[in-house]
């Protein structure tokens, strides 16, 4: 019998917690039951940007999860930000602490070589961790785009995102269009260096980059998506194979390793 891959999920950052009113981790149960679907153990990644503690929850990990949450600290990736602009950003109520903690994620990630899937806020820290940038509000940014702050249907699809052949999504999928929910704000403006865009919106915004292909070795699994799958794998088979994938790319790499 195959055991259950562990995985490793950063979780949101609540400004009262329920107990004490202490700044919380949170992590949605739609990401536990989409992994736990897929036949992975989710585990939360306790609050701390000490290198030493993250390295090793990453050591001990088959697998880690980027979720979803509040706009990345635009001063990771901007140099100057317009007023205007910076009254759109809502950025996590910890000081910039997630931030921080998910960049070194990231970094013990690519070091240690375990396979990644981001999600919405983790697909743009992931790109921002790797030297990419972002549009810090899509309507003042993105002439002519689509609503894509749809949190009416957060587990409704809302729009299609066209897939670029043979990519590692379009394969999950089976199929080149994909019909997927949308609850963001923000999105990749410059894709980092070690990524390429493997699915858009009619209206252009970046919604799904792996590695490029000449650099697919560097980690056993990755892809990033703008939209929220884990809202959607109990009803649509499409979403839930991107856990399946991820799930089994997990058990493929600790059995290499052993």
């Amino acid at each position: 019998m195959t055991k259950a891959p562990l995985i490793l999920v950063s979780p949101n950052i609540e400004k009262k917690g329920d107990e004490f009113g202490d700044l919380s981790t949170a992590l949605s149960e739609t990401y536990q039951m989409a992994l736990m679907g897929a036949g992975a153990i989710p585990l939360a990644m306790p609050a701390t940007a000490a290198r030493k503690v993250i390295a090793e929850c990453v050591r001990r990990a088959d697998g880690i999860l980027l979720t979803g949450g509040e706009d990345v600290d635009p001063s990771l990736y901007a140099d100057h930000v317009p007023v205007k602009l910076r009254r759109t950003v809502n950025v996590t109520p910890d000081g910039g602490a997630r931030d921080l903690r998910e960049v070194t994620l990231v970094d013990e990630v690519f070091r240690q070589r375990k396979p990644l899937l981001a999600i919405c806020r983790g697909h743009q820290v992931l790109n921002v961790a790797l030297g990419g940038s972002l549009f810090l509000d899509i309507p003042s940014q993105i002439k002519g785009a689509i609503s894509h702050r749809r949190h009416d249907k957060k587990s409704d699809i809302v729009h299609d995102v066209h897939l670029t052949a043979d990519s590692v999504l379009a394969k999950i999928a089976g199929k080149r269009t994909l019909g997927v929910n949308s609850t963001h704000h923000q999105a990749v403006e410059r894709p980092a260096e070690p990524l390429t865009v493997t699915g858009r919106s009619a209206d252009g915004v970046v919604e799904a980059m792996q590695l490029k292909p000449e650099l697919a070795h560097l980690l056993p699994f990755l892809l990033s998506v703008q939209f929220h799958p884990e809202r959607l794998a109990d009803r649509y088979p499409a979403h839930r194979a991107i856990f399946t994938a991820f799930t089994r790319a997990c058990v493929a790499n600790r059995r290499k390793k052993l």
